[in-house]
């Protein structure tokens, strides 16, 4: 009996010891093996390479910055592409990503499309370009992980955009279990503002979002899209079928607005299983940025509530011709195409953009917090 207790003392100790704490993975370089990767230190320089899916990921620290080079091809299995609700097939990106390596806390959460990305190249963003819109003047965002309409996820929780990036917009599955390890706390990216990115098996640590009470308004609602439309109903409680069904609320969970906590003196984002998933937003500062060329460039036009038109280009230009058409345009800007293409030549301009983007958001009232 005295050695059951000594046993049973062993284990509440080594359980508790793990909660509240980060991994040790700050030792020397280390680089990614197919066949052993449990030990590698992806805060320093390394290498992540996989022939079978054709990965190619190559980070370096220097001084002050991590510099990512990436074709951001996933090191893992995924579902397959084309399938139902996503037309597209992965293929091959450009990408270079550029992270402090001593992040700047601010403290004040700003919006960002695609908030970090994960070790092995493959970006994370969490919302969605489909948005629903009603004949009484509502609009809708659509998250990712609802039963009204198909995106095509696979078992990561991720599919890919018309340009042929996979993405994930929650947990990638298998990803983390190719990491190989035991640890709770898992690391798996880095945020745009250099913070690192985790995930906890054990979902220990909760999210401060909660879905609003009462019901949704809105008649005659619709959803369009290249290759089809399709009524919607979105009369009821906010089940979660959009982003705006949620509000932050301080100290409901124990995440702040931007899924992060700090962590024995450390702040971190986690992804979770619940919403947001991934980050919307970031608390520190951000001074580089990748567009849609896969260039650096400093931090500006991505962040904000309004993606750029690079942005847009990468969720519509279907044909990758570096323009939009009437039949690639979607949601709230299909319906206003022809009052924002001022030359009436078919397609949209940045130029045209921004100055219709100005006139369509005077005295509208904004659904959500940061869709």
């Amino acid at each position: 009996m005295r050695c059951l207790i000594v046993v049973f003392s062993l284990v509440l100790v080594s359980c508790n010891s793990n909660k509240n704490v980060l991994p040790n993975n700050h030792g020397d370089h280390s680089h990614y093996s197919k066949t052993s990767n449990s030990h590698t230190n992806y805060f320093d320089s390394y290498t992540l390479k996989d022939g079978d899916y054709g990965t190619s990921t190559i980070v370096t620290v220097k001084g002050e910055t991590r510099t990512m080079v990436t074709n951001a091809l996933p090191n893992h299995k995924t579902g397959a592409f084309p399938r139902k609700g996503n037309p597209n097939t992965i293929s091959a990106q450009n990408r270079t990503y550029t992270f402090l390596v001593n992040p700047k806390y601010i403290g004040k959460p700003k919006w960002y499309r695609e908030p970090g990305v994960a070790l092995n190249g493959v970006k994370f963003e969490p919302g969605t370009a489909e948005v629903v819109e009603c004949g009484t003047g509502e609009s809708y965002r659509v998250e990712a992980f609802q039963n009204i309409i198909d995106l095509g996820l696979d078992f990561n929780n991720a599919h890919v955009q018309p340009t042929g990036a996979y993405h994930y917009h929650g947990a990638p599955t298998s990803f983390i279990e190719s990491l190989q390890t035991r640890e709770d706390l898992v690391h798996i990216g880095f945020a745009h503002d250099g913070f690192p990115v985790y995930y906890s098996k054990s979902s220990q640590y909760k999210p401060s979002y909660k879905a609003l009470s009462g019901n949704r308004e809105g008649e005659d609602c619709t959803y369009e899209n290249p290759h089809n439309s399709m009524d919607i109903s979105v009369g009821g409680h906010h089940d979660g079928a959009f982003t705006s069904d949620f509000e932050y609320v301080d100290g409901y969970g124990d995440l702040d607005e931007c899924n992060g906590i700090t962590v024995n003196g450390k702040y971190v984002y986690l992804v979770t299983d619940e919403f947001p998933y991934v980050s919307r937003c970031l608390m520190g500062e951000v001074e580089y940025q990748t567009d849609s060329r896969g260039e650096g460039r400093p931090n500006g036009r991505q962040g904000g509530g309004r993606p750029s038109f690079e942005d847009l280009l990468e969720m519509m230009d279907t044909n990758n011709d570096k323009k939009i058409s009437k039949d690639e345009a979607k949601g709230a800007l299909s319906d206003q195409f022809s009052q924002i293409d001022a030359n009436n030549d078919g397609f949209l301009t940045d130029d045209e953009l921004e100055k219709g983007n100005g006139q369509k958001r005077r005295g509208r009232k904004p659904q959500g917090r940061r869709n």
